[in-house]
């Protein structure tokens, strides 16, 4: 009779185990399928730059978020073509990324900059190297044909990927740098120094020549 009473018992237990082990699978499998779902949930849809609407939206975030909406743009459209892409009637004139060329890369410069951006273009495409360039409108800023004034911003908005967000319009990964043209100053007239300090720090590139400007460039923001 207690040999009976033993296995009973024995078996009561097996079976509570058994219930109590699927119970903890369950949860954890639960568990793991709701992580899975919420990791699922939160992920951005990121889109490609098909069409020339999202090239300009894209391309206006190199622009002050209060000037986006009166920006001029150009650049090359999903054709090819380097066109006037939208009209705008405030200070900024921005250049949209080249779709046919790797990476995204925009900038938005004040407009008094376009004449020497313009002549930049030009002397590309007429197969110009970057020096024989640099060397051409610096003696062109010399001679007074060129010039820049003093404090004109470029904003530079760049990254290595090209996929967006269709909701605020930022490119993956991309981040901002800027540009303070000081045409001819040095170390020594501004007190900035010839090479970063530091991550984050401003410095003078191209000192003494035409092209000196104040370089700034803010750390990406999962960094900051």
């Amino acid at each position: 009779m207690k040999r009976i009473i033993t296995a009973f018992i024995f078996i009561g237990i097996l079976i509570s185990c058994n219930s109590s082990d699927k119970t903890k699978i369950s949860t954890r499998e639960s568990s793991e399928t709701k992580t899975v779902t919420e990791s699922t949930s939160n992920d951005k849809q990121l889109n490609t730059i098909e069409s020339n609407e999202s090239l300009i939206a894209t391309s206006l975030m190199a622009a002050p978020e209060e000037s986006r909406s009166k920006c001029k743009v150009i650049g090359y459209n999903m054709a090819g073509e380097f066109v006037t892409l939208r009209e705008g009637d405030n200070e900024f004139i921005v250049l949209a990324d080249n779709p046919n060329q790797d990476g995204f890369n925009a900038a938005c410069y004040h407009k008094d900059l376009e004449p020497f951006m313009a002549r930049g273009r030009a002397l590309r495409a007429e197969g110009k190297t970057g020096q024989e360039i640099f060397a051409m409108r610096e003696a062109e800023m010399k001679s007074g044909q060129l010039k820049i004034s003093p404090g004109l911003t470029l904003h530079i908005y760049y990254g290595a990927k090209t996929m967006y967000d269709p909701e605020t319009s930022k490119v993956e990964g991309a981040q901002l740098r800027y540009v303070v043209y000081m045409p001819w100053a040095t170390a020594e007239s501004t007190g900035l120094p010839a090479a970063p300090m530091a991550p984050n720090h401003p410095w003078i590139m191209n000192p003494g020549t035409h092209r000196a400007h104040i370089m700034i460039s803010p750390l990406p923001e999962e960094i900051e």
